[in-house]
């Protein structure tokens, strides 16, 4: 067939008229998104907390959200929705419209743990969230009740082996950082104990300092002033350096562990499909706060590590820690049942 310059000019008009549509969606996309930007934010936030109140993660929310809702001049309000060790919570924020005001601070294990434990999640932990900003890192601290006769490492391996199945130990949730470091102990030691899971930090602790458990792997921040307090005895930290604030406190390698070390993560993150420009906006107010002399303070003084950095970088951490923590919960046996 030959074409005319009349037939080539129709067809290129053709063309453009069949593209047109798509370019006026990307426009109106851009326009939206650049426009929701501009306006952002106009009402309340929600902050989701996957766990009980009183606990770490709760603690560290609720302080990063009054200075966020300083910085934003819309308050930011904090909902604890606990549950089945933090999915509950986690599966809201995935099915909120992706709009930026519904928001999930997250503790590392239901997004790099749980997804290793259990075959079918109601969340996708990668594709189901935007990480808009890594806030901190923290260890945990091995906190055993004082009735019990253990006073190091050593003694809770020789008093485990010596009834096995009877010693319990509490956790933030199935799946989370204490219920991993637990199980890794249980692996590394050849030991049997019983895992006893609750909806947070909080509710574990009590029942650990009432002697209805018997130890715990508890973050620094809501297990030191219970410790210092006396009402719980610390006996191992799980960093790679020991804590100023208990400097006769070994590492787990120190009290003859060898290779353990654990710990979690708080970061923010918010519905996949959020507008770029938002997750911009609130990376860059997030930072901000994270600058803030009395925060880091506090922060720092409950043993975590202030973070900060680029939604990509906390991307980058985030996929890191989620093959680490696959690896060991596949070498530690980890199952749902």
């Amino acid at each position: 067939m030959t074409y005319t310059p009349f037939c080539r000019a129709r067809c290129k008009t053709l063309r453009f008229v069949a593209v047109l549509p798509l370019l006026l969606l990307a426009g109106s996309l851009t326009f939206t998104g650049a426009a929701q930007a501009q306006s952002y934010p106009n009402k309340a936030i929600k902050l989701i907390i996957p766990y009980a109140v009183g606990g770490s993660t709760d603690q560290t929310g609720r302080l990063l959200a009054r200075s966020l809702s300083l910085r934003l001049g819309q308050p930011v309000v904090v909902e604890n929705r606990a549950g089945a060790g933090g999915t509950i919570g986690h599966d809201l924020v995935a099915k909120a419209p992706a709009d930026g005001y519904t928001l999930l601070f997250s503790a590392a294990g239901p997004l790099t743990v749980t997804p290793h434990i259990y075959a079918k999640l109601s969340y996708e932990p990668i594709k189901g969230f935007e990480p808009i900003t890594l806030v901190a890192t923290q260890p945990l601290l091995l906190v055993v009740n004082p009735a019990l006769k253990v006073n190091s490492v050593a003694d809770l391996i020789r008093e485990a082996q010596g009834r096995p199945g009877k010693l319990s130990y509490g956790s933030f949730g199935k799946g989370s950082a204490a219920h991993l470091a637990g199980e890794y102990f249980k692996t590394l030691t050849k030991v049997d104990m019983v895992h006893v899971p609750y909806k947070g930090s909080g509710p574990a602790l009590i029942d650990l300092v009432g002697g209805q458990i018997d130890l715990m792997f508890d973050v620094f921040s809501t297990a030191a002033p219970l410790a210092k307090a006396g009402k719980l005895r610390p006996i191992a930290i799980t960093s790679v350096d020991r804590s100023s604030q208990f400097p006769d406190v070994p590492t787990m390698q120190q009290a003859g562990v060898t290779g353990f070390e654990a710990g979690t993560w708080f970061g923010v993150l918010a519905p996949t499909g959020t507008p770029n420009p938002v997750i911009e906006q609130l990376s860059k107010a997030l930072n901000a706060v994270l600058e803030e002399k009395d925060l880091r303070e506090t922060l720092t003084s409950r043993g975590a590590v202030v973070r900060g950095g680029t939604p990509a970088q906390f991307n980058s951490f985030f996929l890191a820690e989620y093959e680490k923590w696959g690896k060991i919960v596949k070498a530690a046996g980890v199952t749902a049942d």
